[in-house]
């Protein structure tokens, strides 16, 4: 069992400190581009070689890091951390025939740069931790919170899902048809029938430990496969929802991961077709694109909803006369290959 006790997010929409996600923004260049705030917190000095993925990723944490005592780790999940400074530094050593380079871009280009930039500023030398898995980065960073609070129970952590959009990820991806040819607004985005999606990024960060006082949400249970039999991850899907919903308890919200890529529908309308009448089901990729660790951002919203209660109009693919929204599940795919699935309570 993991609570969360803070959440933070930078994304395409208005997600941090002041939340108005009622309103939808709109991609720019076929790219759903993060939202970056004025980084309180961090040194100028600093802040200017920091890559557009630590920056969101430092961001987003400190306002935890400011907010709580001293952390016994920081967990990340990222497929491809700072992919931008990466390839900055392979240029420069064409460019300058393998002379003198300059070391800012290499230092920030690993994935682990974020984890550690964080484990810099809060000097933090507790357990320090990336997890690059692709799109199931972050799930496997949530995993391994969990066996730490197993471990040692009583700790907290700093646990996150951070990705950029760097014109190299950008330019590969769109050649493996990962986004839509045509040029479409996120709102009409579950109208297509076409493959591939939106280009997003963003990041997610939560405290995290075992205590359930003043908690803003639980998180009951995950599982994570991968596979291409669609029949396979509904029996797992399944299986999970037998596990961990008690008898006399009901799903209250599905929030799917569905990112308007037609040929991976078929993998969310065969989970749908596990609910019960009255769950609602609502979306959130219309408002971050697709990337490798968006499920960071959607446990954020799921956190959003459950000390909210409300959800705005345009999440919503079936509406249903609940009352409250106590439990909630999330399914996530990615690349039709990588699943998750998460539930969150009260």
């Amino acid at each position: 069992m993991l609570y969360i006790h803070q959440s933070y997010c930078i994304s395409s929409q208005q997600t941090f400190k002041d939340i108005h996600v009622d309103v939808l923004n709109e991609p720019v260049d076929r790219k759903m581009l993060a939202i970056e705030p004025g980084y309180e917190g961090i040194p100028p000095g600093i802040l200017r070689r920091m890559g557009k993925a630590i920056r969101m990723g430092v961001g987003a944490a400190m306002p935890i890091i400011k907010n709580t005592g001293p952390l016994n780790g920081i967990i990340i999940g990222t497929a491809n951390g700072g992919m931008g400074d990466c390839i900055m530094f392979l240029n420069q050593i064409v460019q300058y025939e393998e002379g003198l380079l300059a070391p800012g871009n290499f230092v920030q280009s690993t994935s682990n740069a974020i984890a550690a930039q964080l484990g810099l500023l809060s000097n933090n030398k507790s357990y320090n931790i990336t997890h690059v898995h692709r799109g199931l980065a972050f799930e496997n960073a949530v995993i391994d919170a969990m066996m730490q609070l197993a471990a040692f129970p009583g700790q907290s952590y700093l646990l996150g899902g951070v990705e950029e959009i760097s014109s190299y990820n950008y330019n590969i991806q769109k050649l493996t048809g990962a986004y839509k040819e045509e040029d479409i607004s996120n709102s009409k985005l579950y109208e297509t029938d076409s493959p591939g999606s939106i280009a997003g990024e963003g990041a997610a960060m939560f405290l995290v430990n075992n205590k359930k006082e003043n908690a803003v949400a639980r998180l009951r249970g995950i599982r994570i496969l991968h596979s291409e039999d669609d029949q396979l991850v509904k029996e797992q899907l399944q299986e999970f929802i037998t596990k961990h919903v008690q008898e006399g308890e009901t799903i209250d919200l599905f929030l799917s991961g569905e990112s308007g890529d037609s040929r991976n529908l078929h993998f969310y309308t065969n989970a749908e077709s596990l609910l019960a009448d009255e769950t609602t089901i609502a979306r959130y990729k219309h408002m971050t694109g697709e990337y490798p660790t968006a499920s960071a951002v959607g446990l954020w919203h799921a956190c959003q909803v459950l000390q909210t209660q409300d959800i705005p109009q345009h999440m919503f693919k079936k509406r249903t006369a609940k009352a409250a929204y106590q439990n909630i599940l999330l399914y996530n795919n990615f690349k039709g290959g990588q699943h998750s699935f998460i539930l969150v309570s009260k």
